[in-house]
């Protein structure tokens, strides 16, 4: 189930996950293979390198309610519990300066997993 829902997603992907997705690819020069919405457990990250044992995942505004911050939580308990750590970024920061979100994120994969960056 969870792998046809991660096919869905990834065809209807959004536009902060494609502008995202253009930067995580050129990682991969550095040894940090992300992978786009990839099922994990019950969930489908947005975003995962699992050298690095991290996700990335994109808040839009419905992040914020209350619900749905329940939901995050578990979510992020059931990851961490599977040794990933889980980076969570607003769409909004993302958009205003998304050269920063990637080195941002560069910056944490290289410390989760040094040996693998040049």
């Amino acid at each position: 189930m969870s792998r046809n829902r991660a096919r869905q997603l990834r065809s209807k992907a959004t536009d902060a996950e494609r502008l995202l997705w253009n930067d995580l690819r050129e990682f991969k020069r550095h040894g940090f293979h992300f992978r786009r919405q990839v099922p994990i457990g019950p969930y489908v990250a947005d975003f995962a390198c699992h050298s690095a044992k991290m996700i990335i995942e994109l808040d839009g505004g419905q992040h914020n309610e209350a619900r749905n911050r329940k939901h995050d939580d578990e979510r992020t308990l059931f990851l961490e519990s599977r040794g990933y750590r889980v980076v969570r970024i607003w769409n909004v920061e993302l958009f205003a300066d998304p050269g920063s979100i990637a080195n941002y994120i560069f910056a944490i994969a290289k410390e989760r997993y040094p040996r693998l960056v040049d």
